[in-house]
């Protein structure tokens, strides 16, 4: 309604004029008291774009049918790798890729890609010319220099045969499964895959997880279960199919390997159904331990028994269940020494309504590895929606203290039908370090790239651009594969490390690391392996804080040779070669 009045008019814009600013006011103490009482948005001083497009990463990931699936091989996705391939100091990339059930045209199959780093924060697919162009239900990547020439080499799992190949040092690979005796014999559920030398003689051996034994042409379908996931159809398992069988295989130094499962002792073991595979030295004896995330079983970690053999001591030392003594359904696993106290821990991410997982490592304790579940007391219990899959510890924000990173998405496309679930695409989730114990999850502060929802499997963590900060690579499910370029602006100091091994293997794996600064000390591995079926940039990654210095940086070799630098300047990588000490170094911005 109008009224004609100049005058009423004149006073009904006095009043919405003073209502006006007064609303103004209110909102503007209401902001500024906000914003004090909030955390700082900026206050962690990292932030990340998803640059994988404009870096030419550009392919699409296939992976059973996008809506519904018949089967739980649909589901589980596939892993992705940061290694340098080329030797030329620039992490290169490559990802796994799937199928799906009715097949593809020929030429037309996806298949994996390797892409080479131009340097310039772009990449270049190089899958064809290297003769990595496989298609077929992979799963896992790992990277280790197998037979120690110099070059590292892929692993990769599959449903169906396994792959491994050589790296020939110009460019091209070349398929040597067979040859080698790791492609199997069989159809096998390959999944998490990690290079490990367990008997220290210098030649990387190779663990192989397996999470069911499938066979499509018996297996129950959605219908025939009937399996129903909230009541809605889903694909059926792992409950109910029989679960796979862990494979350790010894390298003979001329090339081949050696199936030594069961006189490991790897077939004795309370779980199975197999997913992340992640090796570390856990009770600091210089021997590499196994852990494996098992879906809807206890978790294992086959210690190191210094004769060849390993014994499954995950109940014992309390790293195999939950809290509350249930199974979970494990997917992916990261180890890192959270608190500074030189035991490294176990982060493992579970399905959703549940929780990941955080285990801290108390030490040897009578005689006995021991872990403490401290989900709910360090701050990761906030979190039961999301369903993890890639995960580590990583220093992002270079203060001197890792925090925690995984990425999420739900293992049903159907349940996008469903109110009651985070979505199938899930947003990642950032933990950040507190330096006391605790962790708090931050994404939202960060916010961006890390909030957009992604149907993610594998992810890995590296150093891409070389700029001293680490970066995250996503492998997801049917989607383009997503590059958070991470951007600090803290100023804080790192350090990197690459390690060339002479009597231990030649990348190095199983090295442990320790630099002393004068606010405090680190340690850390080189490992193949981890995450959600994949690998991890190979240099070791510390940040520094304000610290400019190194102290003493300590490498003790898997040989048991000891190398120690003194006096070194903080923001850059060095190499460092068994019983030589450095042998490079490279400053970075």
């Amino acid at each position: 309604m109008q009224n004609p009045s100049s005058l009423y008019l004149l006073s009904k814009r006095s009043l919405l004029c003073c209502l006006t600013l007064l609303l103004t006011s209110v909102i503007y103490v209401w902001q500024r008291a906000a914003s004090q009482n909030a955390p700082d948005k900026n206050a962690y001083g990292v932030s990340f774009a998803n640059v994988a497009r404009s870096a030419g990463l550009s392919h699409k990931t296939i992976y059973g049918d996008e809506h519904k699936n018949k089967y739980l091989l649909e589901t589980t996705g596939c892993g992705v790798a940061w290694f340098d391939y080329d030797r030329d100091g620039w992490l290169d990339v490559f990802f796994v890729n799937g199928t799906r059930l009715n097949g593809f045209a020929k030429g037309q199959e996806p298949t994996a890609r390797l892409y080479k780093n131009n340097r310039d924060g772009s990449f270049t697919d190089v899958t064809k010319a290297a003769g990595l162009a496989r298609t077929g239900w992979g799963q896992a990547v790992c990277v280790g220099d197998y037979d120690n020439d110099g070059w590292d080499d892929l692993f990769l799992s599959y449903y169906g045969k396994n792959a491994l190949y050589k790296n020939n040092g110009n460019g091209s690979f070349t398929d040597v499964s067979e040859k080698a005796g790791v492609a199997g014999a069989k159809t096998r559920w390959g999944s998490g895959a990690a290079f490990v030398d367990y008997d220290k003689d210098g030649d990387l051996d190779l663990f192989v997880a397996n999470y069911i034994d499938l066979d499509l042409k018996t297996a129950p379908t959605p219908e025939t279960g009937p399996c129903l996931y909230k009541g809605v159809m889903v694909a059926c398992g792992p409950p109910g199919l029989e679960g796979g069988k862990n494979i350790l295989y010894r390298n003979e130094g001329n090339g081949a390997f050696t199936d030594v499962s069961a006189k490991a002792g790897i077939l004795k073991t309370y779980g199975t159904y197999g997913l992340g595979v992640i090796v570390a030295d856990f009770d600091n004896d210089t021997w590499p331990d196994i852990y494996v995330a098992n879906d809807s079983a206890p978790a294992a970690l086959y210690h190191n028994q210094k004769d060849g053999t390993f014994t499954d001591i995950g109940v014992e030392a309390g790293a195999a269940y939950s809290s509350d003594g249930k199974p979970q359904a494990g997917m992916g696993v990261g180890v890192g020494d959270f608190d500074s106290d030189g035991w490294l821990d176990i982060f493992k991410t579970n399905f959703s309504g549940d929780t990941s997982t955080l285990y801290r490592n108390l030490g040897v304790k009578s005689g006995l590895l021991t872990f403490d579940d401290v989900t709910f007391t360090a701050g990761i219990g906030v979190n039961t929606r999301f369903l993890g899959w890639g995960c580590n510890f990583a220093d992002f924000d270079n203060d001197g203290w890792l925090d925690i990173f995984l990425v999420n998405g739900h293992v049903y496309p159907e349940v996008e039908k469903l109110t009651t679930e985070a979505g199938y695409p899930q947003r990642k989730v950032l933990y950040q370090n507190r330096r006391d114990g605790t962790f708090k999850d931050i994404t939202a502060d960060v916010g961006n790239a890390l909030l957009e929802p992604t149907a993610s499997r594998g992810c890995a963590f590296g150093d891409f651009d070389n700029d001293g900060d680490l970066d995250v690579v996503i492998n997801p499910v049917n989607d383009a594969p997503v590059l958070l370029r991470a951007d600090r602006t803290n100023g804080n100091n790192w350090l990197a490390v690459k390690t060339i091994g002479v009597k231990s293997n030649r990348t190095g794996i199983g090295a442990r690391i320790k630099i002393v600064t004068d606010s405090k000390t680190q340690m850390d591995e080189v490992r193949s392996g981890g995450s959600y079926y994949s690998q991890n940039d190979l240099r070791v990654h510390f940040g520094l804080g304000t610290a400019t210095k190194i102290k003493q940086l300590e490498i003790r070799w898997p040989s048991g040779v000891v190398d120690t630098l003194t006096d070194i300047a903080a923001n850059q990588l060095l190499t460092v070669k068994e019983g030589a000490g450095l042998v490079k170094s490279a400053a970075k911005p």
